[in-house]
């Protein structure tokens, strides 16, 4: 199988380059639903814009290419030795290339190993069948959804919907709950697999197994095909929308597995993806290793509008804004206002947070900004970095960090996705910064903003996690959080709890 490492390289890439016609397709359904002029709007407008930007340039959709999941069947005597091996040697190019972010990391030194590679890393489940080719499935599957996967354990209480049983109807409140507990933490608006049955394990096998089914096929179970319809028409009530921005699309694909379970137990595991759902699949020759056929192509959706290569965001107020930061301009925001970021800013995660918590940071940071998000970095034969990727990064996680880093660094605008708590609106408040909130996914679209990388501090984290110093220009952002008290989040968050305890009373008996 000479051609074998080649076709799983050719894999990797379209995986994490090139979004799938039936994806796309959910998402122009969700452009052509929702509210024109809204946030939400112009959030698929972004969305839109970094899904063609990214088969363009053959680059990252999202930064974060997450914990790469082979799904392997194979012929009676194939040699899967040699079909690990080369997985292993296409991950580690892949990486080299700047086509998936280095993100295995030693969970007890926390040393990145810098190739993808590592003890669990890649993930690769091998099945047999009966027959002659060799299919390899692949999905990629990033960390801030991939922490929106939840759990549920029949019976039990759920807030705002009351008892779940050990039925239908009780699985249907464990599904509405978990697209309300997502909220735009996981980059809705998003698709979900959902496992019935098995043990803790195999339950959230079986709900990440689902999301390799087509977007708009059909349950061969008519309880589930009735529920998985179900889901869909009133997720969408819940009024989350585009990444957490209110809206009509906040769900655009439900599927649903069910096995079985032992007499004690009766688990309910869904498994949360993003909008960048990003899956593919290929049959190979089991001789030669040549693609023969891919699983997810049958034909060219785009996915973009004529309006979109417009500048976005002119109806609304935009503010430009650039370090050093006054206090002054971030107290005349509000909450919806567009702000542009032109100049310096610095990357910062979950590392770096921690160790500014107990040390001086290398730069000044008065006034300015810090940027949630772990870029994809290449750097060329004279020694210069360039930025592949570079959307945000969840950022809840930070928030134990975020409010003292503020008062002792004078940071005036944390950008990242998602939204933060109740500690770092306080502090927003106390100490005169805002919360912008970037579009998730949108490694492309932002990437194109970043006109220089000045420098880099905190090699030893790994590029994730570095602080990296970034020059750009007209890198839009919207204010979410402000020093005002205001939080569009908890807004959201609140109105779409009162709409999910609607749907409360049986439906499924």
């Amino acid at each position: 199988m000479e051609r074998l490492k080649d076709s799983i390289y050719q894999l990797i890439v379209e995986t994490s380059t090139n979004l799938p016609p039936d994806v796309r397709r959910a998402i122009v359904k969700a452009r052509e639903h929702e509210d024109a002029g809204t946030r939400a709007a112009l959030s698929l407008s972004t969305i839109a814009v970094n899904i063609e930007a990214a088969e363009v340039n053959q680059s990252p959709i999202c930064q974060d290419t997450g914990m790469p999941t082979f799904e392997v069947k194979t012929p009676i005597g194939a040699n899967q030795i040699e079909i690990k091996k080369a997985i292993h040697e296409a991950i580690a190019l892949a990486t080299k290339n700047g086509k998936l972010r280095p993100n295995s990391v030693d969970s007890l030194t926390g040393e990145n190993t810098g190739n993808n590679l590592g003890e669990g890393t890649p993930v690769i489940h091998f099945e047999q069948w009966e027959n002659e080719e060799v299919e390899i499935r692949l999905i990629l599957k990033g960390g801030g959804c991939e922490n929106k996967n939840i759990q549920y354990s029949l019976p039990c209480e759920i807030d705002g919907l009351g008892r779940a049983g050990r039925d239908l109807d009780g699985i249907r409140k464990c599904i509405l709950h978990s697209v309300y507990q997502a909220q735009g933490q996981g980059c809705s608006a998003g698709f979900i697999g959902v496992g019935i049955g098995g043990d803790r394990t195999t339950g959230y096998a079986l709900a990440k197994e689902q999301l390799f089914r087509k977007v708009n096929d059909v349950n061969p179970n008519a309880d589930l095909a009735r529920l998985e319809n179900y889901i869909m028409e009133t997720a969408n009530q819940l009024g989350i929308g585009t990444m957490g921005f209110g809206g009509q699309a906040t769900l655009l694909g439900c599927k649903v597995g069910a096995t079985n379970r032992l007499p004690a137990s009766f688990f309910v595991s869904v498994a949360y993806n993003c909008w960048a759902f990003r899956r593919q699949g290929v049959t190979l020759d089991a001789t030669t290793g040549e693609i023969t056929s891919w699983l997810y192509k049958d034909e060219q959706v785009q996915v973009t509008t004529e309006e979109d290569k417009q500048k976005s965001g002119e109806q609304r107020k935009t503010v430009v804004l650039q370090q050093p930061i006054s206090e002054e301009q971030i107290r005349d925001l509000k909450v919806g206002d567009v702000v542009v970021i032109d100049g310096t800013m610095h990357t910062g995660r979950d590392a770096l947070h921690k160790y500014l918590m107990d040390n001086d940071c290398p730069v000044d940071l008065q006034g300015g900004v810090i940027y949630h998000c772990g870029p994809v970095m290449l750097k060329d034969e004279d020694g210069k970095w360039h930025v592949k990727a570079a959307g945000p990064t969840t950022s809840i996680r930070e928030e134990p960090y975020q409010a003292d880093i503020i008062k002792k660094f004078g940071i005036r605008a944390v950008i990242g996705k998602g939204g933060m708590g109740p500690k770092t609106l306080a502090g927003l408040k106390e100490h005169g910064a805002v919360y912008l909130n970037a579009i998730g996914g949108a490694a492309q679209y932002y990437a194109d903003c970043i006109k220089n990388v000045d420098g880099v501090d905190f090699m030893e984290f790994g590029v994730p996690e570095a602080m990296w110093h970034l020059n750009v220009k007209g890198f839009a952002a919207i204010v979410t959080m402000d020093a005002h008290g205001n939080s569009l989040h908890a807004d959201v968050d609140k109105s779409s709890f009162e709409k999910l305890a609607q749907f409360k009373e049986p439906v499924f008996k």
